[in-house]
């Protein structure tokens, strides 16, 4: 069985993970990649290469998946398997990026206005991050002006209902 791989695109904040677990369950427990466990603060947006070398590469050769999840400056993480075949999620800032496209079968963009998603961030990493928010966010705005996927997107939610 072919895997079918949902992106669920959109900005820090904007609701993202909240709609993919969703979705994955709508999907019957479908498995969900995020781009967080491949992103960091240093590199918000040019980590790609390895996401398409240990997921997409594999699963869109009908093989598994596996990665390391980055630790964010935490505790190591566990290796994260996914088995090809059925649906999976892949959630986060520029999962519909045009190097991802080809192994996509379908894209959603959540837009969700700046002011409420630079208000959840800092609700959930502390008012001591706006610095590090403040430099994702401006590349965050470098992968939409570059590869504008909220128009390619095959449909648009809104992340602030």
């Amino acid at each position: 069985m072919q895997t079918r791989i949902v992106a669920v695109d959109g900005l820090g904040g904007a609701g993202k993970s909240t709609f993919a677990e969703r979705l994955a369950h709508e999907l019957g427990g479908a498995p969900v990649v995020h781009t967080d466990d491949f992103a960091s603060w240093e590199n918000p947006v040019d980590w790609w290469p390895r996401l398409l070398d240990e997921v997409l590469g594999p699963l869109g050769e009908n093989r598994r998946a596996s990665f390391v999840p980055n630790a964010w400056g935490g505790l190591p993480k566990a290796e994260v398997v996914v088995e090809p075949g059925g649906f999976v999620v892949l959630e986060g800032v520029t999962a519909s990026r045009e190097a991802f496209r080809p192994y996509l079968a379908y894209t959603i963009w959540i837009e969700t206005p700046r002011e409420l998603r630079l208000r959840r961030g800092l609700e959930r990493d502390g008012a001591d991050a706006r610095a590090h928010w403040e430099a994702w966010m401006a590349a965050e705005d470098e992968y939409v002006a570059r590869e504008r996927p909220h128009l390619r997107a095959d449909v648009v939610v809104r992340g602030d209902a």
